[in-house]
Order: C-alpha cells, then structure tokens, then sequence
C-alpha cells in the first residue's frame, strides 16, 4: 500500500473521557468555558485563518490561540493582540490536526452568530478552522482530515449531520467571509 492510500484510512477517534480526538495533538487554549447545560451540540463550522493574513506555517495560528503570540514578529499581530479567541479543531495545509477545545467544552469562535432563530452559536457548536484565505484553494490532505473529523463527529453526537455543516459566513453574514470562495463544498463526504 503507498504512503498516500495509508494516510487516506487513517480514521479519527474521540476519547469520550476527555472529548479529544486521539489522532490530533492537544494544545489547551484558554480561551474556553463551559457551555450552557442544555446546549446539545448540533453545528459545525468551517473557519479559516492564517496568520499573518495569506501565510502559512510557522505556529502563529497555534500561539494566537494559546494567548502567546508575540506581537513583535509581524505588524498585523499588534492589530490582534486584545482578542481571545480559539477554535475546537486547526486542519493545516499539509491535513496535521491540532485541537484546542475539547468538543464538550466552548470554544469562542463564532463570535456575534446567529442560526435557525438561535443566537450565540458557540454555545451549541464545533468550529473548525482550515489554515488558509477566502480565495486561496484549500490541500487535497485539508479535505481528506476533514472528511476523517466530519465522519468522526456525526459518529460520535447523535445531533449533528451533514446539513448540520456552514460556514462562519452562514452563522454571521456581512460580518465574516469565512471559508471563503475558494473552498469547494463538493468536497464535504459525510
């Protein structure tokens, strides 16, 4: 079996005592809380992110999330330094998977969101960021995790399904962009 078809089965797997995909590596933001006691998790969001803005690689995404990026590196840093934010899940270009949040916790990634008459989306979804721009084309290796971590949630919260899945755009329009133009809903295989 070649490399490629190898790393295509790789499946992911929550641990259900901490809520944490196995595969990914684990960085614990801080930026969290507990979500509401009836919130049932029944969204999931497509984000992206790249930090600086259109540049990959280099842990920024990661450190900003950690509340420990260092300012000094890049002018666009100071313009985000007073925000707290962070996401359940980070798919890299290369498809390596970090998660921040565990899933039955809040992480604070939708902001100001709206869906189906409900407000603060946080509260009752999953937010997945894509390393990437609007109008950049998202890795065959995003798409493939993807796919991996959409089957594994449906799996594993009876709540969520395939038309449970938008884009930041969709919960905050006019606001948010996100993911953009560029990503290929076609691709989504759940």
């Amino acid at each position: 079996m070649s490399l490629g078809l190898l790393e295509q089965t790789v499946i992911v797997h929550i641990d259900p005592n901490t809520h944490v995909i196995r595969q990914a590596e684990y960085l614990p933001s801080p930026n969290k809380n507990q979500r509401p006691d009836e919130a049932l998790i029944d969204l999931i969001v497509i984000h992206n992110i790249s930090l600086p803005p259109g540049q990959y690689g280099g842990g920024y995404v990661q450190k900003f999330f950690l509340n420990q990026l260092d300012t000094r590196l890049h002018p666009y840093f100071e313009s985000i330094k007073s925000l707290c934010v962070s996401s359940h899940l980070l798919i890299e270009r290369d498809g390596e998977l970090t998660q921040f949040v565990p899933f039955n916790e809040r992480a604070w990634h939708a902001g100001e969101s709206a869906y189906q008459q409900r407000t603060a989306c946080n509260d009752f979804s999953i937010g997945i960021e894509l390393e990437g721009t609007d109008s950049e084309a998202y890795t065959t290796q995003q798409y493939d995790k993807l796919n991996q971590v959409l089957a594994c949630l449906i799996a594993h919260y009876p709540s969520l399904s395939a038309d449970k899945i938008v884009g930041h755009n969709d919960i905050s329009p006019g606001r948010k962009t996100d993911p953009g133009c560029a990503f290929e809903w076609s691709r989504i295989k759940v």
